[in-house]
């Protein structure tokens, strides 16, 4: 399988990317070190997670993700074969006072918790959750540097930043010989592309910055599992997508979508994360699975050939 260089780094990955979101949410620590054997099995190789994982979950505080990636790469002894993702920023309900955004007093306190969580000595990928404008992007990035330096962290991204910040941040760290952020993880699929394409995308070009979009699948949208006139899951991820893509634009795409599907012999998940891949400015995008089943299906998107 061909790996692909983050940004101007040295990392090389896999170009799907497994996301973390779901371990110690949806499916527990045994079913995730399922979903982890198979990625790694059918030559997969990034996984991103990151601090607040699954804060948001009842009766959780944050790092549930990050730990049972730890203790998987600990019992299955793998580390090495693993670029694992981590990120900051967000707020975790367990940190009185600090606990959020991306002052160095916090990033240097969660770093620690991170690398404890997961078991490790070094993140490869260490990315900033979400912008921060309270905190001026050069302490940010020095402190990144600082533990680029320490030895704590190998390369650095953003997630949620618009093209504006993206290349202010690039241009800090050319001006002050700083670490860059090498990639970013912004909102993009099929569905909802003209913020990125418009704003982003031209920054990351021309900088030859990395991107590992989120939301790839449209949160299910885009695997064709919800239907016009159909009955909708009474839950808050269903109405979500009913709110954002259920309109005569989305529908448009997803129709357009499942003729390439036809086309090309593959599910419309498997076309809709082509698609992805194909993009000039895409390095891998992220797509999560709850089973091995759902797993093996998106990486049979790694087979697509797209014109």
């Amino acid at each position: 399988m061909q790996h692909r260089q983050i940004g101007q780094s040295d990392l090389r990955v896999t170009p799907l990317c497994l996301g973390g979101n779901v371990f110690g949410w949806t499916i527990d620590e045994a079913t995730s070190f399922q979903v982890l054997d198979a990625y790694l099995d059918l030559g997969g190789n990034f996984i991103d997670t990151a601090d607040v994982y699954s804060a948001w979950a009842p009766g959780h505080t944050g790092g549930e993700s990050e730990t049972i990636v730890g203790n998987w790469m600990k019992a299955r002894g793998n580390r090495t074969k693993v670029v694992v993702a981590t990120k900051v920023g967000s707020k975790m309900p367990a940190q009185d006072g600090l606990g959020e955004g991306l002052s160095r007093a916090w990033i240097m306190q969660a770093v620690e918790d991170s690398l404890k969580r997961l078991q490790t000595d070094v993140i490869d990928l260490y990315q900033s959750h979400i912008d921060d404008a309270n905190t001026p992007l050069e302490e940010t990035l020095r402190t990144y540097d600082d533990l680029i330096r320490q030895g704590k962290a190998r390369v650095i991204g953003s997630s949620n930043y618009t093209g504006a910040r993206t290349q202010e941040a690039n241009d800090i760290s050319a001006q002050h010989h700083l670490a860059r952020y090498e990639c970013t993880q912004p909102f993009y699929n099929f569905v909802k592309r003209e913020d990125y394409e418009r704003d982003l995308e031209p920054v990351l070009l021309a900088n030859q910055i990395g991107c590992i979009p989120y939301s790839s699948l449209a949160s299910g949208f885009l695997s064709g599992k919800y239907r016009a006139g159909q009955a909708m899951p009474n839950t808050p991820r269903a109405s979500g997508v009913q709110s954002r893509y259920m309109n005569d634009a989305g529908w448009a795409a997803l129709a357009q979508m499942e003729k390439i599907a036809e086309t090309h012999y593959c599910t419309v998940g498997q076309a809709a994360l082509a698609w992805l891949m194909h993009r000039p400015s895409i390095t891998a995008p992220i797509a999560s699975a709850t089973s091995v089943a759902q797993l093996k299906e998106l990486m049979g998107a790694l087979d697509v050939k797209l014109s």
